[in-house]
């Protein structure tokens, strides 16, 4: 039923069009003195009816792209940031403020002067669209590099600057999957806006949506991870839809993006890292944190070491401390399952972390110290 009333509205609106401009424009020729008036209203009548079946079989397609068009405007609407949505709706009127001090010059022309205000208004009603959108999702822009001290209450986190400027942190697919950037930041280590950008919230939907159980899994905790952010954080947490369709890489776009945006990029993606450090851009790897605030230990520093394992080489045993640094403990593959006391040797410190190498501590007599065998009590 809908769609026969949109069709014979379509249908009268261009016939109703089409015999105005008829009657404007083909008077002079249709209007002969020699022909009956009957001709004249004739003519009239037939391009009505011309217009109004053009505007049924026009209606259908029409209606179906309308129906495209909103469910478009309305899934993009749903991605949208509150400021870029208020960006679009802010341009929107000021492009139909121009429209029509324009349009007031332009319809005083004679016959195509209403027409040329019609299609100003769509001209800048869209160019005002597309413009408030590109600066709306930007706007939190203007907060990083602005001073955010308040007379009360300074902002969240140190300042990069004298006066107060917040760097934002653009964040990498493999640091939301991590999962612990959310008590980095509620720690207060990291400072400014955390930026997710679109086409990274796109590659998290495909991995969470992924045939591969992994996976999937390591998608939706990404996913909850964002969801917690934007819960404790919300006005840190920006999503911009800022891309570069002519960049095919994820990760290029990524550092496009923080250039653009004057950020740094937290990530833990090794390939990542080197390749913005090579384009001296400054980068924050959670991996490279995680081990700079690891205790440190020294050569000769006595500990008690639980070995569960065998090393790679032989007679070696392999524990590890509670912030999971590998002990190697030399001549440690007999205890295996046993906790004893060793003493450190030395550190090697190499791009996945650090590992220790110790060796049992010895009594005078030649004995292990406080040798303990976890299954000792039971016997």
């Amino acid at each position: 039923m809908l769609r026969k009333i949109v069709q014979a509205a379509v249908g009268i609106f261009l016939a109703v069009i089409g015999i105005v401009l008829a009657a404007k424009l083909l008077s002079p020729l249709l209007l002969v003195p020699d022909k009956p008036i009957i001709f004249y209203y004739g003519a009239l009548a037939l391009i009505g009816i011309i217009m109004a079946v053009l505007g049924i079989l026009l209606s259908l397609p029409l209606l179906k792209l309308t129906e495209s068009g909103t469910e478009r405007i309305a899934a993009n609407f749903a991605t949208m940031s509150a400021s870029e949505i208020a960006g679009r709706i802010i341009g929107l009127i000021t492009g139909l403020i121009i429209a029509s001090l324009l349009g007031f010059s332009l319809s005083r022309i004679d016959l195509i002067g209403p027409y040329i205000s019609i299609i100003a208004v769509l001209l800048f009603s869209y160019l005002g669209w597309l413009t408030g959108g590109k600066l709306g999702g930007d706007i939190f822009l203007l907060r990083a590099r602005e001073p955010r001290v308040k007379a009360e209450k300074k902002p969240r986190g140190a300042t990069d600057e004298a006066e107060g400027r917040l760097t934002p942190k653009v964040l990498d697919t493999s640091v939301i999957i991590d999962g612990r950037i959310a008590d980095i930041y509620r720690t207060g280590f990291l400072e400014g806006d955390l930026v997710i950008a679109n086409f990274v919230l796109e590659e998290l939907r495909h991995i969470a949506d992924s045939s591969d159980s992994l996976k999937r899994n390591r998608g939706r905790g990404g996913l909850d991870t964002l969801n917690l952010l934007r819960d404790q954080f919300n006005p840190h947490v920006v999503i911009t839809q800022q891309d570069y369709p002519k960049v095919a890489e994820v990760d290029s776009k990524l550092l496009r993006l923080a250039q653009d945006l004057g950020g740094v990029v937290v990530t833990n993606d090794f390939n990542l890292n080197k390749v913005a450090r090579l384009q001296g851009m400054q980068v924050l790897n959670i991996n490279e944190l995680a081990n700079a605030v690891k205790p440190i230990v020294l050569p000769g520093e006595e500990m008690i070491a639980h070995v569960i394992k065998e090393g790679k080489e032989a007679n070696q045993g392999v524990a590890y401390l509670d912030d999971g640094t590998m002990i190697v403990v030399e001549n440690g593959a007999r205890y295996v399952g046993m906790q004893l006391a060793v003493i450190v040797t030395s550190i090697l410190q190499t791009s996945a972390g650090r590992m220790v190498f110790a060796r049992p501590k010895l009594d005078k007599r030649g004995e292990i110290v406080e040798l303990k065998a976890n299954y000792a009590q039971n016997k």
